[in-house]
């Protein structure tokens, strides 16, 4: 009967450079925004925060004005 191989992993050293030598050569390959769109994103994202945050306020007051009738107490 033959042996069976194991392969042996690196030591663990050599596992980390590698991990930061890949993570390098991905980071080269990230196309990054520009200013330009970076704060059109932020603009937009802003807004809609602001615009759903008015309409949950504008729904909380209105369920709790009809609670309010609902129980007598307006």
């Amino acid at each position: 009967m033959a042996k069976a191989e194991t392969k042996k992993k690196p030591n663990f050293f050599k596992r980390i450079i590698a991990y930061f030598k890949d993570l390098k050569s991905e980071i080269k390959k990230v196309v990054w925004p520009t200013k330009q769109a970076t704060l059109r994103n932020t603009i937009v994202v802003l807004v809609t925060i602001v615009v759903l945050g008015l309409f949950i306020v504008l729904l909380d007051l209105g369920f709790t004005s009809l609670l309010g009738l609902l129980l007598g107490n307006a």
